[in-house]
């Protein structure tokens, strides 16, 4: 994202092509096809024998070439972007799912497709433990990045009474106090290496005191949900679980950050609301986060872009049912995205549109006022 974002506008056409790789309703990969039809239909909008055919062309023939050979069957989702006049070429294979094929054709490549998968699939971990053996995967766009396992002594239970029983009772108590203690180390270390800000945990009751107890404040703060601990579990049912129970917390915190927001606007203080106000806060390094809708086609219109924008339209293409939102939006979406990434900005996508409709689809905190 950081090198997309930093590529300067190209007189030849960019393209930025997202597929879907997974099946459709009728059990089939139908991406060649949705291929084949828009590069067809946009080849006709370059004049025959001039430099930007011919780097058309090209990308084109690359492209095709790619697909045919270089992907990966653990493939999900699959973003390339091209541009044989601008000398680049970069796929992106990912092993999460896009939910349409789009392409889009302008002088910088569009961003806001993998901005929002990235959103979707975010960097977390997930913490799988009972009282003797615990699982901790980092997820990442759908994909394993890290899966450690401690394993520590089982405690038999113990059918002798009186004072063995007890002895026996503090025994156990001290093994479990250990391998909690040892999985909660192990935890702060990847979360601290990983740059983690996001923890589900799956656990088993008895062990879920002595988890509270062990844990440090700054991971406790990191926690987005605690789960019962489903035995058995594999790394898909474990993703699956997981990742709904942090899309469930996503949603349930929009209206709160979107209530931040306007607060921090209608007080005069460290918040803008609506495009025009935005594009300005970004020309002025002022944004920290960077709230907008999940759907570009609710956004509200600018009448003109900053001078500094990338130049040109837009052309997009898309296997949507509902068709292709207006270009002239879609453009302001990638405009208002590359630039968060341009300067560092968090990015926040809010998936009820009506939360943000009030303010045409967007807002920022800022870092500073003027």
């Amino acid at each position: 994202m950081e090198v997309l974002a930093a590529l300067e506008p190209s007189p030849f056409p960019f393209i930025s092509l997202y597929l879907s790789l997974t099946p459709n309703q009728n059990g089939r990969e139908d991406h060649q096809q949705f291929v084949r039809k828009v590069f067809n239909e946009r080849a006709k909008g370059f004049a025959e024998d001039t430099p930007e055919r011919q780097s058309f062309n090209k990308d084109v023939e690359r492209i095709q070439q790619y697909l045919e050979s270089r992907v990966e069957p653990s493939c999900q989702g699959l973003a390339i972007f091209a541009s044989s006049g601008a000398e680049f070429f970069e796929a992106v294979p990912l092993e999460a799912p896009f939910d349409n094929h789009e392409l889009f054709i302008g002088s910088v490549p569009q961003l806001y497709p993998l901005a929002r998968l990235i959103d979707t699939y975010p960097r977390y971990a997930a913490v799988m433990l009972d009282t003797n053996k615990a699982r901790i995967m980092v997820f990442g766009l759908a994909k394993t990045e890290i899966d450690e396992k401690i394993q520590n002594e089982k405690t038999r239970r113990s059918q002798k009474g009186g004072w063995s029983q007890a002895r026996y009772q503090r025994r156990a108590e001290n093994f479990h106090m250990h391998h909690i203690k040892e999985v909660v180390e192990t935890l702060d270390k990847i979360v601290r290496q990983e740059n983690i800000n996001h923890i589900v945990v799956a656990i088993e009751e008895v062990a879920k005191p002595i988890f509270d107890e062990q844990l440090p404040k700054h991971l406790a703060e990191k926690i987005v949900d605690t789960l019962s601990l489903q035995r058995n579990a594999d790394g898909s049912n474990i993703l699956e679980s997981t990742m709904a129970a942090l899309r469930e917390k996503d949603a349930e915190t929009d209206a709160e950050k979107v209530e931040q927001l306007m607060d921090a606007w209608q007080s005069g203080g460290l918040g803008v609301a609506g495009p025009e106000a935005t594009l300005s806060a970004f020309q002025l390094g002022q944004v920290e986060e960077l709230i907008i809708t999940a759907s570009p086609d609710t956004l509200k219109s600018v009448q003109k872009l900053p001078d500094d924008a990338a130049p040109g339209a837009v052309q997009a293409d898309t296997s949507a049912p509902q068709g292709t939102a207006d270009e002239k939006k879609l453009k302001l979406a990638d405009e208002l995205v590359t630039r968060a990434h341009q300067t560092a900005a968090r990015i926040r996508f809010i998936e009820d549109e009506n939360l943000l409709a009030g303010i045409g689809g967007v807002g920022a905190l800022l870092r500073f006022r003027i």
